[in-house]
């Protein structure tokens, strides 16, 4: 992999330089497990289970020469494990957005800023790394199939990189190179060299008058740090795809191969004893009888037919497709809602259900306020990001015991408490309460504490 100073080594070469270091980059990059091992994954969450589709049944002639069997049933059955499991801990913690202290802070990210932390967080889970790049007043998501990361060789931070994108092999390969001081615009036109689209310009436009003549002037700056700003799906910076592939896969081949034997237990197998006189073509007459009328002749005395069918061990195989289930939300640490179900569950048992998906989801908020908080000094914002994880109470429970203990709390340790209240709402009712109770008090006059205030 290319890395920052490598990068450096080139900088201040000529354009065709810096142009064959980006191309090079970009293969090196295509050939790294990270982006081998992102390609599958993003295929496994579009449910595009690669090990599925591939299955190629196959009959061996008497010598052992392996053909294709294009007649047998061959269903490849795809499960969503992993789409469902990605999903599930995007939306559990930030379903509900990023709350800050500050309302204005929250602003100045943007209307769509919740939707595109989520995003952005998906595509790190699913990659083990994606990258926000804080573009003037909003968040772009670059994934890590298509950005290069150009790491600084000391300390392993992102000082540059390479935004790569060709919508087909028959298009132009467009790729942007990101700098601590600027952006350079490339494309290559196919059958073409690479060439610049768009020189190198800084981060942040501004308009600016020439004291001389008071035209106007379009200037660049940058930001204070560079604007794009990693996030990992985990403290192991890898794929969730890693480590579980093999049991979808195992889950997925398991599935299939109980739909092509059900499929197959349709057929009648016959077999014929004592009719030695009949030959290929009189078996081939018997079974298109038999499929045709439901009634075979057998010439032969003596001769004699049998239907089979086949016996599937139905229980034995769903019993392990409910363990490799099972298994799965385990190692992934995610919550099957089908045990938390049919019937009034309390809190204690809730509670219970969410523990191993609250420690893995607890490393995945470690992660995002790590970004965010780099995002915040880039951009100059003070505030502290919390979240308001998406769980399945027992409301009623959870309200009787707030206000058990309602007479030791304060307002807004009862607020938020009370399960059905975002930490934002929270937050408006109070600043409400506080409102009118300065009101209510100014109404009230100077004497509101019932005091004398008369000189006489």
């Amino acid at each position: 992999m290319k890395t920052y100073q490598d990068f450096l080594e080139v900088a201040e070469k000529s354009d065709r330089d810096r142009m064959e270091f980006v191309l090079a980059a970009i293969n090196d990059h295509k050939n790294s497990d990270l982006y081998q091992t992102a390609k599958i994954a993003r295929e496994y969450d579009e449910h595009r289970n690669v090990t599925i589709i591939a299955v190629q049944k196959l009959l061996y002639t008497l010598s052992g020469k392996a053909i294709p069997d294009n007649y047998s049933a061959n269903y490849k059955l795809r499960s969503a494990f992993f789409p469902i499991f990605m999903r599930q801990e995007t939306q559990y913690l930030l379903s509900n957005g990023v709350t800050l202290k500050n309302a204005e802070n929250k602003k100045r990210l943007g209307r769509k800023f919740d939707n595109q932390i989520q995003e952005l967080a998906r595509s790190a889970l699913v990659g083990g790394v994606a990258y926000g790049f804080w573009n003037l007043d909003h968040l772009e998501v670059f994934t890590a199939l298509e950005f290069v990361p150009l790491l600084d060789e000391e300390n392993g931070s992102l000082r540059a990189g390479i935004r790569f994108w060709q919508v087909a092999a028959n298009k132009p390969l467009r790729a942007t190179l990101f700098e601590p001081d600027g952006y350079t615009q490339f494309i290559r036109r196919s059958g073409k060299e690479m060439e610049i689209l768009e020189q190198k310009r800084g981060y942040v436009a501004v308009e600016a008058s020439s004291e001389a003549d008071g035209t106007e002037i379009l200037e660049y700056q940058n930001y204070p740090g560079f604007p794009i700003i990693p996030m990992y799906g985990n403290r192991a910076r890898q794929s969730e795809l890693v480590g579980q592939r093999e049991a979808i896969d195992c889950y997925d081949l398991i599935k299939s191969g109980f739909a092509d034997t059900v499929d197959e237990a349709s057929i009648i197998y016959w077999t014929i004893s004592n009719a030695g006189g009949m030959d290929e073509i009189d078996m081939a007459r018997f079974k298109e009888s038999m499929r045709r009328i439901g009634v075979g002749l057998v010439d032969d005395d003596g001769a004699k037919a049998e239907a089979h069918t086949l016996t599937i061990p139905v229980e034995a195989r769903e019993a392990l497709l409910t363990r490799i289930s099972d298994d799965l939300y385990r190692d992934f640490q995610m919550l099957d809602v089908t045990k938390i179900q049919g019937g009034q569950k309390t809190a204690t048992e809730i509670t219970a259900a969410y523990q191993q998906m609250d420690n893995k989801v607890d490393e995945f908020e470690y992660c995002v306020d790590d970004f965010l908080y780099q995002l915040f000094a880039l951009i100059g914002i003070e505030d502290e990001p919390t979240f308001t994880r998406s769980k399945i109470v027992n409301q009623l429970e959870q309200t009787q015991m707030v206000l058990m203990a309602a007479e030791y709390l304060d307002d807004e340790s009862i607020l938020k408490h009370l399960p059905w209240l975002t930490q934002e709402e929270v937050t408006e009712i109070l600043q409400r309460k506080s409102a009118e109770d300065l009101t209510r008090f100014a109404a009230a006059g100077p004497d509101s504490t019932g005091g004398d205030t008369n000189d006489d």
